[in-house]
């Protein structure tokens, strides 16, 4: 009998010694990913303030869409007559949809949920959509993304009901089932399961343990990164990753500052998400290792440094702090260089990081980093803590 092919296939490359961390190629219908990486989020079919192209240049891989977003407007029929998202949106590279189960949390005064789905009135023209797990495969197999996400009940991260939070754990679980059994396209998309709980540790383990059973190609950490505090937070991951399968990639869904991408990698975590960096650049901040460079702020208006030295992006390349503070205020063109940078720094922080995993020396890597970042040796104790369980020691 012949193998169905798969949609994905994993191949960890390197491993650290010490800590979880390890590099990996992912390698998906439209392109071959390596691991860890950073996906920046393109809500509908768009970057703000870059280009495809742009984004190739940078070495980007692969970028996320929004399922939700995406079947409102442009819709379904729109996707199908383009022949896909890649098509509609001119993007060679792999694409990842989340199933719009965010905006239970997000929109939630739009939403009605039960075991049928969940009830949205929509933002856009006030008319009564329902989201059910079938339904949104449906759009996901018309948008055609290489991975795709199942639809999860989403709690808001510190919401202290239990009973509330059991209910959405199962009910994730169960909404796991439904949404494969829909999938009408497994050897051309991945559905990912995320894996729920909140900060229950009983619970997320009991939805990792769940979803290991089933016949897919990886995994999401899901419920973190909602306004928990930092030592709240790494436990979860750090429990998560030590469950999920070491030959599936792992994604934690909506991280993106740098230190925590650094902390989660030496966990074990092999892709990330956020609209950090160009959701900052709109607001004239670009990323550095120490953190952000508010360039709205007066101390740039004479200075003719680029911002960020070591940096080799085309806004580095070409243009002085003072530049982008004299236009950052009035000029859209300053939200696009600010951008490019800001997803270029986390490109170069991943590939860093693959780098030392590679050589051997992430453990030493971390350390610089940290201490770069926090000079003082001030370090929060959420990151002494999180890198002590992984063999790091930062005092």
């Amino acid at each position: 009998m012949k193998n169905t092919p798969k949609a994905l296939s994993f191949t960890v490359q390197s491993q650290c010694l010490k800590t979880r961390a390890r590099t990996g190629l992912m390698k998906l219908p439209h392109y071959t990913v390596k691991t860890p990486v950073f996906m920046p989020v393109g809500t509908q079919g768009t970057m703000k303030g870059i280009l495809p192209d742009q984004l190739e240049e940078i070495d980007c891989e692969i970028i996320l869409g929004n399922t939700y977003h995406l079947g409102n407007r442009p819709g379904v029929d729109v996707l199908k007559k383009a022949g896909g998202l890649h098509k509609f949106m001119g993007w060679n590279r792999a694409l990842l949809t989340d199933s719009g189960g965010f905006q239970m949390v997000s929109l939630l005064k739009l939403a009605e949920i039960t075991e049928e789905g969940v009830k949205f009135r929509s933002p856009y023209d006030n008319s009564e959509i329902m989201l059910t797990p079938e339904k949104s495969i449906e759009i996901q197999n018309c948008i055609g993304a290489d991975i795709i996400m199942q639809l999860d009940d989403v709690v808001q991260t510190t919401f202290q009901d239990y009973d509330r939070i059991k209910e959405a754990t199962e009910r994730t679980s169960r909404w796991l089932d439904r949404c494969i059994s829909a999938h009408q396209r497994p050897t051309e998309q991945n559905i990912f399961p995320i894996v729920q709980g909140l900060l229950n540790a009983d619970l997320r383990k009991q939805s990792a343990e769940e979803h290991m059973t089933k016949d897919v190609n990886g995994f999401a950490i899901g419920g973190l990164s909602g306004g928990e505090a930092k030592d709240d937070f790494w436990p979860m991951v750090s429990l998560s990753t030590g469950i999920l399968d070491n030959n599936r990639p792992r994604y934690l869904m909506g991280v993106g500052l740098a230190v925590d991408l650094v902390v989660c990698v030496a966990l074990g975590v092999d892709m990330f998400d956020c609209v950090f960096p160009t959701r900052t650049a709109r607001f004239g901040c670009a990323l550095i290792n120490k953190g952000q460079l508010n360039l709205k702020q007066k101390i740039y208006e004479s200075d003719l440094n680029p911002i960020d030295t070591d940096c080799l992006c085309e806004t580095c390349k070409r243009y002085t702090r003072a530049y982008l503070h004299c236009i950052v205020s009035s000029e859209t063109v300053a939200c696009h260089l600010i951008s490019v940078h800001n997803i270029y720094f986390q490109m170069r922080l991943m590939r860093t990081m693959r780098e030392n995993i590679e050589k051997g020396t992430f453990p030493e890597f971390v350390k610089q980093f940290m201490n770069e970042v926090y000079p003082q040796k001030t370090f929060p104790s959420w990151v002494v803590n999180s890198l002590s369980s992984v063999g790091i020691s930062l005092e």
